[in-house]
This record gives C-alpha cells, structure tokens and sequence, in this order.
C-alpha cells in the first residue's frame, strides 16, 4: 500500500488575514495535520510506504512546513495557474500526485488530504478513513458528521410562487423515521489517484463516508470562527483525551519559539 499524504494551503485569506500560518491554541494551526500523519504513522504504519507533500503559493507556509519537528516533506510551490478562489481542490491535489510520481518514479495507490484549517480530528479518524477507503475500493472516502437539519423533516425551501414547503415532500412525523443526513466537514479525504487523472469529482463514481465526532462544522471565513472553534477546541482537550493527543504531540518548543512570519494578533485565551 503506497499513500501520498496531502496538505495543500493557499496564500492569504480574505476572511482572516494569513489564517494558515495562524496559531491555534497556542500550536501552528499548519502542524495540526503533520501532527495527525505522524501519529497514524507510529500507530498504524506497518506495512505502508508513504511520502507527504505540501503544496501551497505561500512561501512562508512551505518554510514553516519544511521546519516541522515530525518529518521530511516534499514541497511543492503552487503555479499560478492553480492559485486562486475558483480553482477546485482536487486539482491541486491531482498536480501533487503527479508531480510526485514523477519525482519518486512510483505509483500512489492513494491521495490522502488533511485540510489545514479543520484541526479538531483524532488519529482514530484517519486511520478509520484509510481503512475503509482501501476495503471498500471507493473513487473517493471523506468524512462527515451527522446533519443538524433533515431536508425530509425540518428543512424547508422558500419561493415566491409556492411560499415555504419541506425541501423534500415526506409524511415522515419524526426525524428518526427519515433517513440519515450528513454534512461534509471538510477535514479528510481518500481519493483513488484514477479518478482524479479520468476527470472524476463528487458525482458519477463510488463514494464512501465515515463519520467523525460534530465539533459544530466550523468554516473558518471569519475572525469570530477562529476564536469560536479555539473555544471548542479547548473543551475537547480537556475532556476527551483522543483529541487531545494530537495538539500534545506538537513538541513545546513550537509554541515557546514563536516563528517570525506567525501572526502576532493571536486569541486572549490561554492553553497550557
């Protein structure tokens, strides 16, 4: 089993200023992912031959990247052509795999991709991903959480003509007599290195999910998102050990030594 681990950032943010090279409860925000990777390595890794690349049009995320306490990486700078707000992940990440295989003459037999800015995940997770990803022979495994709202029971659709009706017209009376919803949380995926390179997305193909622990679905747009999730954050590492084995194993000199190109405008909440 041959996986390439992807973490793809790009440079600035127009919700919050330079958000990937933030912070986040007192650790880089970037290193959450490594953090996980590393882990699942020393815990799972028997048998898989891996290599990590990050991919990203900020030179300082790929310095502060380069610098890590847990591996080598490969770095990949960004072409402009893959820059930008309406350039779709799974391109960047199909570049990755095949600037990879060229670089190291090998196949992946998978593209596993950690999103930078959804650092609440446990080891468990991913190593639930990649499991069910390889099992099941997928075009593409992500994670999930279960959906707040139901469209079959309490979700409804506005028009001017028809007014307010349930998205989908059901005579279900309860949620739990309809069937189960899910959120895509943006935190990991598994993609078949053949969908990608056949032009394969979100449709068409063989997907599968796992469901991860709801930390509320943060989208990190806005300043207020980031100090609302490091709230969060902090509560399930006081109470559920699993997820805060991977913010611990960032070793402390990455949060004593603050970087120079690290924001100084950091929360006022203190982590231990």
């Amino acid at each position: 089993m041959r996986i390439l681990f992807t973490i793809c950032g790009r440079a600035g943010s127009k919700g919050i200023k330079n958000k990937n090279l933030r912070l986040f409860c007192g650790r880089p925000l970037a290193y959450y992912s490594l953090s996980a990777i590393d882990l699942y390595i020393k815990k799972y890794g028997q048998g898989i031959d891996w290599d990590v690349v990050i991919n990203s049009d900020s030179d300082e995320l790929l310095q502060l990247m380069d610098r890590n306490p847990f591996m080598k990486v490969n770095l990949i700078k960004r072409s402009p052509e893959l820059s930008g707000d309406v350039i779709g992940k799974k391109d960047v990440i199909l570049d990755c795999i095949l600037q990879m295989e060229k670089r190291k003459n090998d196949q992946y037999d998978a593209a596993v991709d950690l999103d930078i800015t959804s650092p609440l995940r446990t080891v468990e997770d991913l190593a639930h991903l990649v499991d069910r990803h390889f099992k099941t022979g997928a075009d593409i495994t992500y994670s999930v959480t279960t959906a707040r709202r139901n469209p079959y029971f309490n979700q409804v659709v506005y028009t001017e003509k028809e007014g307010a009706h349930k998205v989908i017209t059901s005579e279900f009376t309860s949620r739990q007599q309809a069937p189960a919803i899910y959120d895509m949380n943006a935190s990991l995926y598994a993609y078949k290195p053949a969908c990608l390179q056949s032009g394969g997305g979100f449709t068409g193909g063989y997907y599968e999910i796992i469901e991860m622990y709801d930390t509320a679905v943060l989208d990190l747009d806005h300043e207020n998102d980031f100090e609302l999730m490091q709230v969060i954050a902090d509560y399930l590492y006081r109470t559920k050990p699993e997820f805060a084995e991977i913010r611990n194993h960032i070793p402390r000199e990455t949060r004593e030594k603050r970087s120079h190109f690290l924001p100084k405008t950091q929360t006022n909440l203190r982590y231990l």
